[in-house]
C-alpha cells in the first residue's frame, strides 16, 4: 500500500487557480454556525505516494460503505504514471507561514482521473466495481437499462471509470482544468497503449433530493456533473441513505432543509468527452 513520501516540489502540470473556497465556522463547543470564505490557491498535480491517503478518502465520499477496495484503487490512480492530477493547494513566498502549516503538502482536495476498466479487468477492485455496478442496475434501473449495461460491461468494449471528485466546499470552475488535462492526457496515453483508446465512460456522481420529497429536484453535488447526465447513454440513480454516516456536508444549519443523498450511474461515449468538457467550460464561466 503507497503511503507519505519525502514532500516535494509541486510539478507545473496545470496552472494554478485561484478559487473561493468556504470554511466551517464552528464555536467552542462544536456548534456550526455557518460558512465564511477564503481564497485559495490550487494547482493540478501528477498523483504521488504521499497523496494515497486523501485519494482514498475522497473515494470513501464517493462509495462509502460499497464493498470495494478503495486502497488498491488509490494505488492504481497514482501508479498510472502520466495520467490524472490531484488538486492541491500552492504556495508562494508571500503565503503566510501559520496558513501554510494548517495545510499538509499531502492533503488532497480534489482527484480527477480515469481508471482504465479494460486493462485491468481480472484486478479485485475491478471485479468488484463491476459486481457492484451489476448489483445496482439490477435493483435500481429497468430491464432495458440492465440489459444495454450488460451489453457495455461484458463485451470486448474498452471502458474507463472517469473519476471527478473534490471537496465539497471547492467551485465548479475548477473542474475544467482539471478536465481538460485528463482528456488532453488519455489522447496522448492512447498513441502508445490503446487500452486507453475508449469507447465508454461510466462514471458515478453524488446526488440529493429534498428530505421527504419522491419527486424533489435532483441537485448534483459536483454542479458540472449534470452535463455529463444529460450526455450520457446510460443514466439511473438510487438512495445511498442508509450508507452515508452524515448529510452532504455533515453538518447542517438550523434553517436548512435537509436532503437525502443519491448516486447517479451513467455511461457515455467516450467520443463526446471534448464535447462535454467545452459545456463545463461554458456553463462554469
Amino acid at each position: 500500500m503507497a503511503g507519505p513520501t519525502k514532500k516535494t516540489k509541486p510539478t507545473e502540470k496545470e496552472e494554478s487557480e485561484e478559487e473561493v473556497m468556504s470554511e466551517d465556522e464552528e464555536s467552542e463547543e462544536g456548534t456550526y454556525h455557518g460558512q465564511n470564505e477564503v481564497q485559495a490557491t490550487f494547482e493540478g498535480r501528477n498523483p504521488e505516494g504521499q497523496d494515497f491517503h486523501g485519494i482514498k478518502q475522497l473515494l470513501v465520499q464517493l462509495f462509502l460503505k460499497a464493498h470495494i477496495d478503495l486502497s488498491q484503487i488509490s494505488d492504481m490512480l497514482i501508479q498510472q504514471n502520466g495520467v490524472g492530477s490531484v488538486l492541491k493547494q500552492s504556495y508562494n513566498d508571500s503565503d503566510d507561514e501559520e496558513d501554510v502549516d494548517m495545510v499538509e503538502e499531502s492533503d488532497v482536495f480534489g482527484i480527477t482521473s480515469v481508471l482504465n476498466l479494460t486493462s485491468h479487468r481480472e484486478t479485485p477492485c475491478v471485479v468488484q466495481l463491476y459486481k457492484l455496478l451489476e448489483e445496482v442496475s439490477g435493483k435500481h434501473s429497468s430491464n432495458e437499462v440492465q440489459e444495454n449495461i450488460k451489453k457495455i460491461l461484458q463485451s470486448s468494449n474498452r471502458l474507463g471509470f472517469l473519476i471527478n471528485e473534490r471537496f465539497v466546499n471547492i467551485p465548479a470552475k475548477i473542474s475544467t482544468v482539471m478536465l481538460t488535462s485528463l482528456h488532453d492526457e488519455i489522447e496522448r496515453f492512447k498513441k502508445k497503449d490503446q487500452s486507453y483508446n475508449f469507447q465508454y465512460f461510466v462514471m458515478i456522481c453524488k446526488t440529493y433530493k429534498p428530505k421527504g420529497e419522491k419527486d424533489g429536484e435532483e441537485t448534483f453535488t459536483n454542479a458540472e456533473e449534470e452535463i455529463f447526465a444529460k450526455k450520457s447513454i446510460i443514466n439511473f440513480e438510487f438512495n445511498v441513505e442508509n450508507e452515508a454516516d452524515s448529510g452532504l456536508a455533515g453538518k447542517w444549519l438550523s434553517e436548512d432543509k435537509q436532503v437525502t443523498p443519491f448516486r447517479r450511474v451513467l455511461i457515455f461515449k467516450a467520443d463526446k468527452f471534448k464535447n462535454i468538457i467545452d459545456e463545463v467550460t461554458a456553463f462554469v464561466q
